[in-house]
């Protein structure tokens, strides 16, 4: 048996409870799990704002734990293995997606946390070819968080291409680490908080960032491009208006509240707006490979797994700084 944190309907907090091991199928490895970093995509699910999880579901999807058992189909991994388990848990390798290497628009897709069984529990099982190797000298709450607000910021700064002045709006756990990539790349970043937030403007401008302010104010400069983390659709035509002709938008977020109308000449110009859609295995590999590099400081608040409700809590509150990580006995 072992202890998961369980979600038996959306809305709802989440309950303690004693589950089975999970039964590892033959292209699975059974993961004891060490860390799991909270993720705001686990509020949307929590919060019934992403349709149809499976439930009841273990949520959690920035995952750090051991391997103890290989399925028979099983390579590349052996027991004993650090690894890490990311949001996307599954594809399909043979449609048009997967073959053109968009397999993180693959529609057979499923994702750790959320049609599959996820990290807020003692042991999760997930399919081999989608989990990392780690080193073992990785501390599993600094890396966990790696595994998602990392991978989800990398592939969003690389849409930005070579912008030079970017924005960053809602300065969170996803934020505070690609700011990170960002300076190491030599790029200026403007960093964008809810209006008010004081602590979060600190934190920004602490690791780096050139200016920060109020998500209702205008930068000092036009911005090349800019990043919302935040899921709030109002920013979109606001950061249009703080960028430059030829410009970009990335929108991170799997969930976002609705954009309003706004008018055409914020757009004209050839500025442009994207969303981000999951994640590759490639973009894991680079950027995992990249942040041992630079190397990437994580901020973190740790919480035991029974209290993965207050984890939850702080991060819709906006009182955690950095990320929140589950940790076990």
């Amino acid at each position: 048996m072992m202890q998961a944190m369980v979600l038996e309907r959306p809305g709802s907090p989440l309950v303690l409870r004693q589950l089975l091991v999970p039964a590892c199928g033959p292209e699975q490895v059974l993961i004891r799990v060490l860390a799991c970093a909270v993720c705001r995509t686990d509020l949307h699910v929590c919060d019934g704002e992403l349709p149809d999880p499976k439930l009841p579901l273990v949520p959690g999807h920035e995952i750090i734990g051991v391997v103890v058992e290989c399925g028979s189909g099983v390579t590349g991994l052996q027991r004993g293995d650090r690894v890490g388990v990311p949001w996307l848990g599954y594809t399909c390798g043979r449609c048009g997606y997967c073959l053109a290497g968009n397999e993180n628009l693959c529609d057979a897709a499923r994702f750790t946390g959320y049609q599959i069984d996820g990290g807020y529990a003692e042991y999760t099982v997930a399919h081999h070819r989608f989990v990392f190797p780690l080193g073992e000298a990785l501390s599993p709450v600094a890396t966990a968080p790696l595994l998602c607000a990392g991978l989800i910021g990398y592939r969003s700064l690389r849409m930005t291409g070579a912008a030079r002045r970017l924005g960053i709006y809602g300065f969170g756990s996803a934020a505070h680490i690609i700011i990170q990539v960002a300076l190491h790349e030599g790029r200026e970043v403007y960093a964008f908080t809810r209006p008010g937030d004081k602590a979060a403007q600190h934190f920004a401008t602490r690791l780096g960032a050139v200016w920060a302010g109020d998500s209702e104010t205008r930068p000092p400069v036009p911005l090349d491009a800019a990043i919302i983390f935040a899921p709030v659709g109002a920013l979109v035509p606001a950061a249009l208006r703080s960028l430059c002709k030829g410009g970009i938008v990335v929108c991170a977020g799997i969930h976002m509240s609705d954009i309003p109308a706004f008018p055409y000449h914020i757009l004209w110009g050839e500025r442009s707006i994207k969303s981000v859609a999951n994640l590759t295995r490639r973009d894991g590999e680079e950027f995992l490979a990249l942040a041992g590099t630079i190397p990437i400081r994580t901020e973190t608040e740790t919480f035991t797994l029974s209290r993965a409700n207050e984890a939850l809590a702080g991060l819709r509150g906006g009182e955690i700084r950095g990320t929140a990580v589950l940790v076990f006995d």
